[in-house]
């Protein structure tokens, strides 16, 4: 039980040091990244209002993904193109990458990646 707090407590201390660092606007809101073990949800959110502009996630309609298929890297990009296509026609184009508490690699990095090629300036 020790280790769980431990655990929980070193990841929010090092997803608010990330936080401290950035703040996001309405001209260059923040894009928030969240993974579990099974999917990845990622919003764009505007600090200044406390309001989330747009979403998405690998548990959207969208996705035609099965329960029993993998969560890979090949998912999460998709998913950070879908989020680039929903700021897009919202008139977003310029964000800031906030990686939370997971180190930049990975499904965090293919994320990302995503939402560059969609179009996305951070």
């Amino acid at each position: 039980m020790a280790a769980d707090i431990q655990r929980s407590y070193s990841r929010k201390k090092r997803a608010k040091r990330v936080r401290y660092k950035i703040r996001g606007t309405g001209k260059r809101p923040r894009l928030t990244v969240f993974r579990s073990n099974r999917n990845i949800f990622a919003q764009i959110v505007d600090d200044t209002k406390g309001t989330t502009l747009c979403q998405a996630s690998t548990l959207d309609k969208e996705f035609s993904r099965k329960s029993g298929d993998p969560f890979n890297k090949d998912t999460a990009r998709e998913v950070g193109m879908s989020l680039a296509s929903r700021a897009k026609a919202r008139n977003i184009d310029k964000v800031l990458f906030d990686r939370g508490s997971y180190l930049y690699h990975g499904k965090v990095k293919a994320l990302a990646d995503g939402a560059r090629e969609g179009g996305l300036d951070f």
